[in-house]
């Protein structure tokens, strides 16, 4: 008998099995290292500069998936990587609490960037492609819940397992546990294999010099995003009188992304892509110089909060404005703009870690951060200026 035609899927079902994805390969595989990084520290005898260092490793896991998503072309292979990144997630996550060895934490943070590239690249390319062609409205901002879910169940995961006394290596396999929610929806309602791409039509591609102002922009955002998702918890605990409120920093970030999507999507209809990704950086500068300008709970957590609420914009309007200009290959053309992306993630968090340990305060580091995001406003007001630069 002939076999049956896969079912149908719904417009829901490839949202929400992203959504899972994204919790499943950057929520656990990546944010969950945020809040479990001062439990590291003080059980088992990681330092400020080899946690950045950590940090640094898994984006140069991120950067690798990058490189390896803009080099594919076949939508078979990239729909493979992408459903192999889901359970790998699962695997990483749980080998960062089976061993204290700083090398198998180190293969944990390599290969969980690699998983994190395959949810963020391979997955919102191949979410993007299938909205397009069902005659969807291609923004990927619902999409992107899933940053913002992920940091949440993060915190409250680490908030809950600590308030049961459990260590920071339990707590890795607890977040593995968890993952096993998400990766049953993320793995039924994965994107089908597109079909192979068309040609593009002449003109369709953006110019040189667009996409080298938006990588420019891109890699001034990767530098403020490394710096808030790998230190957040560790600016506030480091804080007198904080100790043991950095978590609540972390799920603020989280609550913040999660419906800061919807609005981001709402301001570009008004101004523009690039109007709202002014904004979005602007305000984010503000809310890294506040935990520098002002000591205490209060700024700290405003600061956590326009992180959380700017971040989220930053990444989801960039990928999908680069993405409708490159129809053909989206995925394709959002991970050649990542590399940038990755670039910062790399170095950032590594010189902090290293700045910090040094002076002893995160002061410099936050203001350096600040001076990286007006850099990239600068090449964005460039981008304006160029043809079809809205």
């Amino acid at each position: 008998m002939p076999k049956s035609p896969p079912p149908q899927l719904l417009a829901w079902q490839v949202l929400l099995g992203g959504i899972c994805a994204l919790v499943l390969t950057i929520g656990l595989a990546r944010f969950a290292y945020t809040p479990l990084l001062p439990q590291m520290q003080a059980q088992a005898g990681l330092g400020l500069a080899d946690g950045g260092l950590l940090a640094a490793i898994n984006y140069a896991g991120y950067m690798s998936g990058a490189l390896l998503a803009a080099w594919i072309e076949s939508p078979l292979w990239r729909q493979r990587l992408y459903s192999w990144g889901l359970p790998l997630a699962l695997l990483v996550t749980a080998l960062m609490g089976w061993s204290s060895s700083f090398g198998a934490w180190a293969v944990s943070r390599y290969v969980g960037g690699l998983c994190g590239a395959a949810g963020m690249l391979l997955g919102s390319g191949l979410v993007q492609g299938w909205l397009m062609r069902a005659g969807h409205r291609p923004e990927l901002g619902i999409y992107f819940i899933g940053l913002g879910l992920g940091i949440v169940v993060s915190a409250l995961g680490a908030m809950g397992m600590t308030r049961l006394q459990l260590g920071w290596a339990a707590q890795w396999q607890g977040f593995a546990l968890l993952g096993l929610a998400f990766l049953i929806p993320a793995w039924r309602w994965r994107p089908p294999v597109p079909p192979p791409p068309a040609k593009a039509a002449a003109g369709a591609s953006p110019s040189r010099r667009w996409m080298a102002l938006m990588v420019a922009a891109y890699f001034c955002a990767g530098w403020g995003f490394v710096i808030n998702a790998t230190f957040t918890v560790a600016i506030v605990e480091k804080q007198p009188l904080l100790a043991g409120q950095g978590p609540w920093a972390w799920l603020l970030v989280g609550l913040a992304a999660t419906p800061a999507v919807f609005v981001w999507d709402r301001i570009a209809r008004r101004t523009g892509d690039v109007g709202a990704l002014l904004i979005a950086f602007g305000a984010q500068i503000v809310g890294v110089l506040l935990p520098a300008l002002a000591g205490g709970l209060a700024a700290a957590l405003a600061g956590a909060l326009l992180y959380g609420a700017t971040f989220i914009g930053i990444v989801s309007l960039t990928l999908a404005l680069v993405g409708r200009r490159s129809p053909a290959n989206p995925g394709k053309a959002m991970a050649r703009l990542t590399l940038s992306y990755g670039v910062a993630q790399i170095s950032a968090p590594a010189l902090t870690g290293r700045m910090v340990e040094a002076s002893g305060s995160f002061d410099a580091a936050l203001w350096l951060t600040a001076a990286v995001l007006a850099a990239g406003m600068g090449c964005l007001i460039a981008v304006l200026r160029e043809p079809r630069g809205s």
